[in-house]
């Protein structure tokens, strides 16, 4: 009755947002929201117009008042308050009262029940006022609620309770429900219709209905004692559990067969306990004295339903006692297994055991049941005594009354159409038909199966028992067997609707069923058994589960189910019984029926589908279901004119209110139900006299008078309209845009219904198609399906927008269009595909044989007027029919655009949107237009090459028959035929004289085809070149016209291969595209896919061969050029070689890492596909055979020139020169043993003169054979001097033997002899001579072919374009990307600093310096990579065994050689630049000149009259830090005694306080600090003071270990100095000037308290790496006394 919120996403989308008029305010809200209302239907009622200030946005209706919901949020109440018990009690319907209790609150909607209403504010609270005598208002105190008060709707299960968000609210006579946010159902009140799981009535506070816990609930309705809900289905995952094939609980078979003589009974009537048993004849009977099972219902994919069947005929009915126990039940249920408890069973009439047969005593005294005494007394429980006394009389005349089993049967089927019927007689069972159960379905294929005899007989689910009638009906019966429910529960749950139909449909199979004769066994239809047996063709369902994923929650769900609960006595609930149900179910047969609204009266409910269908059930009365058939307890179709096309309902006390289109766009109204008199209008409710009613609804004649209704009420005898007054035409287009929608859906799903759907059921589909075709077909209905639903979605989406909101901006189709324009496109593609390959031609026969030759009804859905036209153009005609309806889309919102101005936003979307789907609505006509011409086509097109070349998206768009072009320089003979497709440029080729003409093809792709027109200058040929990856040839055109037209095909073919567009007069010449190689040796058969120029692969891309080898980089005029990645399999090692690096002309050239299968690396350049130039090999792992390591030279291939190889498994490293893989040449071997060996190698042996050196100084000096193999003349020199001269044989370390002398030298003490000490480095490699790769390859990229030739301006250029491909290669790859500093700094390094020519100034020279560091510092530019290859060469050399203190000198030696290396390169760059020790002038007197020189790296050294440029000043910076490490712990190693010695001194003297130090040092009185500061504060220095005297020239000194360079290293001594005579002068208060025997004592205790560890290394590293020019100055001074204070440290004697 009751009001209802509309739509599913009315009130979820829009009750949190403002209802305003439309943008443009051209509906002023004074013609907007106009509220009428009347009572009953005869031709002199007269709406009357309600006045309020404001639109009117909702409205619900009880027995006797009203409520009403305006824009603002407003609440006004009419009609009879009893509640209000001080103020007015009863308002005219004309003269609403504001309900000002809700006043400050924005309510967005409402609901009214039969005395009480509620309200739903924006924040989703909830208000209730009117009568509470039975909790509906959710206040515990009050029997009534004057005012709107909060009723709180809290969830328990949280801690702190939370307060749920209300969406909408529906209210009954005694009940109330919430939809929540989260599309869950909350009840109060009293009943059954709660569906909450308690006896204890009323419900105060609202509480969760868990049965619909976890389900999306889109709406709830109630009526005065039941509840309506819409849920959206679960998905199919969730929804198709697999069923189970034994019972959970006693583990046997859910499904029996049991094998007669002549036939088979298969039956899912499975019950646990064991007292059940099969008889023979198929009847079951119950042990005496055990209590039958329950038996439950729900839907298969429902928490279980606590219901129980009514009691078997002849047994007491009554309820299983609650008290005392709990006791588990396990039923089965459609293969499902479900528990219940007996607590979970409340409601008269519909609990008890069942009795399988209906075998039992009339009155039994064993019946384990109570007798009538006790259900009398349970019903007192429920809230309604008049329900209670009802039922329990239906009860007793259902136990008393025992009708004939035959007759029984009789009327069971008469009554329950749709049911199998089924008896107590053996031979009489039911025909299986193929729109049984699914259980009947699952039996069919299983006989087959096991194969059969000849005739099968299949149980329905639920057999034995007999169905009663329900009492009331006409032709009914008053009592009866009452086990009807749960038997027409599961036939109804378990049935397969299919939308081909209505309910209708399920009647007329319960019709034929009927007419089997009891008694016999009916054959099975052949028919059936090809029908179960034979594969189907579909595998495409026709309603898309889940709708469009992209539509996502834009447009509202189709996929929707009813659930209801509460009493049923009316039939109300809609499962085919008068049974109660207390908790909700599933109505099954409305599952497929895409309902989008509930609707509920007092004892009727109402389901509205998307294909504007009013289904109804319930009490039937007044004629208020619409329709007079019987029974009324399952939904059936309202009846209504063809064409009729509902889309708002309301219900009442006793009628239904329809709104719907009819034949103009203007909605019209249908009345059916009561009458309402004037007379009678006053009478009370319930007496029927006055009341006339009707047979089916009637149009209200006043309808077309009220405007453009938006939606309908109904509440107790009332009606209410709401419409809109079109002003400048907008609101009639929104009417006509959902109007020509719904049209336009319902016209989509007739097509569906009774052409598609029959046409994919036929048997002989797949033979007349063949498995091609057959899979388009399915494409094409999946297409068509996805259309249909979303066109359904839409017209639910603008009825919604109808009923509530009324506004451009709500309309998914502008602000969504792509979703529409994507569906056409992929249906008008699959229609195209289907007609291209001959399906429709092949369609027809068996549409023939189904439609007959007159096929009318597929006439009259096409809409074709021609006569005689061929069935295959027909079907062509209907299938693209949905195209027209884009025009459609384009009119309607081109009409909608005109009710705006023209510069409003509004105007311009619907602008857009119109101009959006013309465009599509002419691009798929011109595609329907290819598609038909390739038919044509194909039709006369030679069979052979068909077959090959007909793909169903390849669409014809020009050829050559009319011999317009053919081939330049073809043979004479020859015959060339040309066809363009759209993806392709098909060449066939053929002689003349034989028979079948075209004997070859060749197929170019169109995305790897470039034309180009021959000049016609100089010859009289039309030409045309094309180019392929491939081939070129030359097509000549037998005229300019002719010409020009292939030209613009095929220029216009391949930009709509790339792109889809087709627009551009000419393709681009560069473009991304696949192609695979056929004839190229190189690639055959490789594929290609990447940028390409015109017919050669050019830019990035990846090429595949067929043996597995992957190219992915790029390509320069179809060779691998620049950086590119190649992986390719080794056969024998099932792993892959791997190179990455740069290429040059398909070959590895450059900088590159190549990592082989067998675990090996080399990184370094390539040259033609080898290793060539500077490279580094590694070599197996380091626990593998032999790991080892070699950085050096290569040439073609092979180790050559410098290199050095670290043999990690042997613990030696060589460092010299080599060739063809050999050592060859000088060269240096040191071993993790200490041994030393540097000289001669030939053919990769020591050979020749040599020094070998052990650990412990022993030295030979001689001739060489092998390695480590003494054999010649020598001098073997021991560690104390002595020495053997002459030959020596033998391996080192394992005996040798000498002929010689044998010299003691210290025995005469010669002088002479003394300097026999070897030097070291004569033998090896010269430093200049090492890593000349390196060098060379860094001149190599600036363009010098050797060091120093080259154009300085070219070597910039180099720099530049090096600096900014590196750059793109890493914006390319974005594991390498670079960042935004990284960026600018190469930004910068790519111009030349030098401004101008000249002599360098100081400035130029700092901005070079800079420069240098910059650049040394970013391994992308030709300096930096360099650096960074000296810095691995260096440490690969001097690390590890490599660290030997022999190699210090030529460590050394070998940095003082990149310096002067590196200082020519820097030359090169800055010509202008000074050679070695030139000078640049100071800037004259400017000071602030002055300060910036003096910041400089080298304001160390001593004044001059300018800077000295010099490679260690210029470079050392930069060089040293990264080299440091290697370098100084050689230091460490050579100078480790002397430092042991040093370091033992120092922690000695240590020891000493500052003044015993001082005085021990002789450092004069005078120079001895009197006082020190401490924390800040000034201490004196006492005897014991220790670590506090000269403590910050200490520091300062400390320093030198945390320095680099020998520059900052002396800068560190010259600030010790400063600091130390700081404080001498602070304490002296006078100036003065230090003598060096003053100054040593005092610089000597502060080294001694600096406690450097390595001292001597520090000295020694300054020494020899200080530049020349500072050696004579102050600095060169400074360092003379730190390195004497370190020997005289050394040789300190202490007392």
């Amino acid at each position: 009755m009751h009001q209802h919120c509309h739509g599913q996403i009315s009130v979820m989308e829009s009750q949190r947002k403002r209802y305003a008029a439309p943008s443009s305010g051209e509906d002023s809200s004074g013609e907007r929201g106009l509220l009428h209302t009347w009572k009953g239907y005869s031709c002199s009622v007269t709406p009357e117009r309600v006045l309020l200030s404001r639109p009117v946005l909702q409205a619900a209706l009880g027995t006797r008042h009203g409520v009403l919901l305006v824009e603002g949020g407003q609440v006004y109440s009419f009609g009879e308050f009893p509640w209000k018990q001080s103020q007015v009690s009863e308002v005219g319907p004309l003269k609403p009262v504001l309900e000002s209790a809700l006043s400050g609150q924005r309510v967005v909607a409402v609901a009214a029940g039969n005395f009480h209403s509620g309200a739903v504010t924006e924040d989703g609270g909830v208000h209730m006022w009117g009568e509470n005598s039975f909790g509906q208002c959710g206040l515990s105190s009050l029997t009534v609620v004057p005012n709107p008060t909060p009723v709180a709707v809290l969830d328990p299960d949280t801690s702190p309770p939370h307060t749920i968000r209300v969406l909408e609210l529906a209210c009954g006579e005694q009940h109330s429900l919430a939809l929540s946010a989260q599309h869950e159902v909350w009840a109060w009140g009293s009943g059954c219709q709660l569906g909450l799981v308690t006896t204890i009535f009323p419900v105060w506070k609202p509480q969760k209905v868990e049965h619909l816990a976890g389900r999306h609930v889109l709406q709830v309705a109630c009526g005065a004692f039941h509840s309506l809900a819409l849920v959206r289905c679960l998905p199919p995952q969730e929804a198709r559990r697999p069923l189970p094939d034994k019972c959970g609980q006693c583990n046997q078979l859910l499904y029996t067969m049991t094998d007669k003589e002549d036939h088979v009974i298969i039956s899912d009537s499975h019950y646990c306990p064991l007292g059940v048993e099969l008889l023979d004849d198929g009847e079951a009977r119950l042990e005496p004295g055990r209590s039958p099972p329950l038996r439950l219902q729900s839907s298969p994919s429902e928490p279980l339903s606590s219901h129980t069947s009514a009691s078997a005929p002849g047994l007491h009915p009554s309820i299983t006692d609650h008290t005392g126990y709990e006791r588990r039940r396990t039923v089965a249920q459609n293969g499902e297994v479900l528990t219940t408890t007996d607590s979970d069973i409340s409601a008269a009439g519909t609990d008890s055991g069942r009795t399988v047969g209906g075998v039992g005593g009339a009155g039994s005294q064993n019946s384990p049941y109570p007798d009538d005494q006790a259900v009398k007394e349970y019903l007192k429980k429920l809230s309604d005594t008049s329900l209670a006394e009802e039922t329990a009389k239906m009860t007793i005349a259902r136990a008393s009354f025992q009708p004939p089993a035959d007759s029984l049967d009789l009327l069971t089927s008469d009554l329950l159409p749709g049911v199998m019927p089924v008896t107590t007689s053996s031979a009489l069972n039911s025909l299986v038909s193929s729109c049984a159960s699914a259980v009947a379905e699952r039996v069919v294929s299983t006989c087959e199966a096991l194969s059969l005899k000849k005739r099968i007989n299949c149980y329905n689910p639920g057999v034995g028992g007999v169905a009663g009638a329900p009492g009331g009906v006409p032709g009914g019966f008053p009592g009866g067997p009452a086990e009807e429910r749960v038997r027409l529960e599961e036939s109804m749950q378990g049935k397969k609707s299919c939308s081909t139909g209505d309910i209708r449909e399920e009647e007329a199979e319960g019709l034929s069923r009927r007419l089997s004769l009891p008694g016999l066994l009916s054959q099975v239809s052949p028919r059936l058994l090809r029908r179960a047996s034979r594969p189907k063709v579909r595998a495409v369902p026709l309603t898309p589960v889940g709708g469009l994923p992209e539509a996502g929650e834009l447009l509202p769900s189709l996929q929707t189910e009813v659930w209801s609960w509460g009493r049923g006595e009316e039939g109300q609930l809609g499962h085919g019984d008068n049974l109660p149900r207390l908790q909700p179910l599933c109505i099954k047969c409305l599952s497929s029926k895409e309902v989008v609204l509930v609707a509920a009266g007092a004892h009727h409910s109402l389901a509205l589908t998307a294909q504007s269908q009013v289904f109804s059930w319930g009490s039937n009365s007044s004629g208020q279901l619409g329709h007079m058939a019987c029974p009324t307890t399952i939904p059936r179709l309202a009846k209504l004119s063809e064409g009729i096309r509902v889309w708002d309902v309301g219900a009442g006390a006793q009628h239904t209110l329809l709104l719907a289109d009819g034949d103009c766009y203007q909605p019209i109204l249908y009345y059916s139900g009561q009458q309402v008199r004037e007379a009678a209008q006053d009478a009370p409710q319930d007496q029927t006299e006055g009341y006339s009613y009707t047979q089916q609804p009637v149009l209200l004649p006043f309808c077309m008078n009220l405007g453009y209704v938006s939606g309908v009420f109904a509440g107790g005898q009332s009606c209410v309209a709401l419409a809109d007054r079109n002003v400048t035409g907008f609101i009639a287009s929104l009417h006509e845009l959902a109007a020509a929608e719904r049209k336009f859906y319902c016209k989509l799903s007739s097509v569906k219904n009774h052409i598609l759907r029959p046409l994919l059921d036929l048997e002989s589909l797949g033979t007349a198609l063949g498995p091609a075709s057959t899979v388009l077909l399915q494409s094409l209905a999946r297409c068509y399906s996805r259309l249909c639903h979303l066109t359904g979605q839409h017209s639910a989406s603008l009825t919604a927008n109808l009923r509530r909101r009324r506004e451009v901006k709500s309309l998914v189709m502008l602000e969504h269009a792509s979703i529409f324009l994507d569906t056409y496109n992929e249906y008008c593609c699959s229609v195209g595909n289907f007609l291209v390959m001959g399906g429709f031609h092949a369609l027809a026969k068996p549409s023939l044989d189904f439609f007959g030759k007159c096929p009318e009804l597929l006439q009259r859905l096409a809409e074709s007027s021609e006569e005689n036209i061929p069935l295959s153009d027909l079907l062509v005609a209907l299938f693209y029919l949905p195209m027209r309806h884009l025009h459609e889309y384009g009119r309607l919102l081109l009409k909608l655009g005109t009710c705006f101005e023209v510069s409003s936003v509004d105007y311009q979307q619907l602008q857009d949107g119109c101009s959006k789907f013309e465009a599509l609505a002419l691009h798929l006509k011109r595609r329907r237009k290819e598609a038909e011409y390739t038919y044509q086509f194909w039709k006369s097109f030679p069979g052979k090459m068909t077959d090959s070349l007909r793909k169903p998206p390849r669409r014809l768009i020009c050829e050559s028959s009319n011999k317009a072009l053919t081939l330049q320089n073809s043979g004479r003979f020859s015959v060339n035929w040309f066809i363009l497709f759209n993806d392709a440029l098909v060449h066939a080729q053929g002689v003349v004289p034989y028979k079948s003409l075209f004997s070859t093809h060749h197929v170019f792709p169109l995305a790897t085809l470039w034309v180009e027109p021959i000049p016609e200058e100089n010859t009289d040929l039309y030409g045309l070149k094309v180019i392929s990856p491939e081939e070129t040839f030359t097509l000549l055109a037998c005229s300019s016209m002719e010409k020009a037209k292939w030209l613009r095909s095929i220029n216009q073919a391949v930009d709509q291969a790339m792109s889809g567009a087709g627009q551009r007069a000419e393709p681009p010449i560069s473009r991304t595209a696949s192609y695979t190689f056929y004839k190229d040796s190189r690639l055959k058969e490789a594929t290609y896919e990447g940028r390409w120029l015109a017919g050669k692969p050019n830019g990035r891309g990846m090429v595949k061969w067929l043996d597995g080898r992957i190219y992915t980089g790029t390509f320069k005029n179809g060779l691998e050029d620049g950086f590119g990645d190649y992986v390719m399999p080794s056969k024998t090692l099932n792993l892959n070689d791997h190179y990455q690096g740069h290429w040059k002309e398909g070959k590895m050239h450059g900088i590159g890492t190549y990592k082989y299968a067998t675990g090996e690396l080399y990184e370094g350049s390539f040259q033609d596909n080898m290793r060539h130039g500077h490279g580094m090999l590694r070599s197996g792992t380091l626990n593998s055979s032999s790991p080892s390591v070699f950085i050096g030279q290569w040439v073609h291939d092979k180790k050559t020139g410098y290199g050095v190889f670290d043999d990690i498994t042997r613990g030696e490293k060589y460092m010299g020169m080599w060739q063809d893989d050999q050592r060859q040449g000088t060269g240096v071997i040191v071993t993790q043993f200490g041994l030393y060996y540097e000289g001669a190698f030939n053919n990769n042996k020591m050979q020749g003169t040599g020094v070998l050196l052990s650990e412990d100084n022993t030295t030979y000096e001689g001739e060489f054979s092998e390695d480590w193999t003494l054999n010649g003349k020598g001098v073997l020199t021991m560690a104390n001097g002595d020495y053997f001269e002459g030959t020596f044989t033998g391996e080192w370390g394992s005996g040798l033997k000498v002929t010689g002398s044998f010299f003691k030298p210290n025995l005469y003490d010669s002088d002479g002899d003394k300097g026999r000490a070897v030097k070291l480095g004569r033998l090896a490699v010269r430093p200049e001579q090492k890593w000349r790769a390196v060098f060379e390859e860094c001149w190599m990229r600036l363009g010098c072919e050797a060091p120093g030739q080259g154009e300085n301006q070219r070597a910039w250029e180099n720099i530049a374009v090096a600096l900014t491909t590196s750059r793109r290669l890493h914006r390319d790859c974005p594991e390498m990307n670079l960042s935004q500093s990284h960026n600018i700094t190469l930004e910068s390094l790519e111009f030349n600093p030098q401004q101008h020519v000249g002599p360098v100034t100081m400035e130029r020279y700092d901005r070079i310096r800079h420069y240098l560091i910059k650049a040394c510092d970013t391994p992308l530019h030709p300096l930096g990579r360099l650096m960074e290859t000296l810095v691995a060469v260096y440490r690969m050399t001097y690390v590890g065994v490599g660290a030997n203190r022999r190699l210090l000198l030529q460590a050394v030696n070998e940095i003082m050689s990149y310096l002067a290396r590196i200082f020519q390169l820097v030359r090169f760059l800055f010509p202008d630049l000074p050679e070695e020790g030139g000078v640049i002038p100071e800037p004259s007197s400017d000071p602030q000149d002055k300060k910036d020189s003096n910041c400089a790296d080298t304001q160390l050294e001593s004044p001059k009259p300018g800077r000295v440029v010099s490679s260690s000043s210029l470079l050392l910076p930069v060089l040293l830090p990264r080299l440091y490490p290697p370098l100084f712990t050689l230091y460490a190693l050579e100078k480790e005694r002397e430092d042991d010695v040093y370091w033992e001194c120092v922690l000695r003297l240590n020891k000493q306080p500052d003044m015993a130090l001082l005085a021990f040092l002789g450092v004069q009185h005078k120079f001895w600090p009197v006082s020190v500061p401490v924390l800040g504060e000034r201490t004196e220095v006492v005897s014991s003071t220790k670590d506090a005297c000269f403590a910050s020239a200490t520091e300062t000194l400390q320093q030198i270990s945390t320095t680099f360079t020998p520059s900052d290293k002396l800068q560190v001594i010259q600030l010790t100095f400063e600091e130390i005579t700081k404080e001498v002068v602070s304490s002296l208060e006078n100036s003065f000037l230090w003598s060096m025997d003053d100054l040593f004592p005092v610089f000597l205790y502060v080294v001694l308290r600096a406690r450097i560890r390595n001292l001597g290394s520090e000295v020694s590293l300054i020494e020899d790496l200080m530049d020349p020019c500072v050696q004579h100055g102050e600095h060169g001074i400074m360092f003379t006394t730190l390195k004497a204070c370190y020997y005289q440290i050394q040789h300190e004697k202490t007392t």
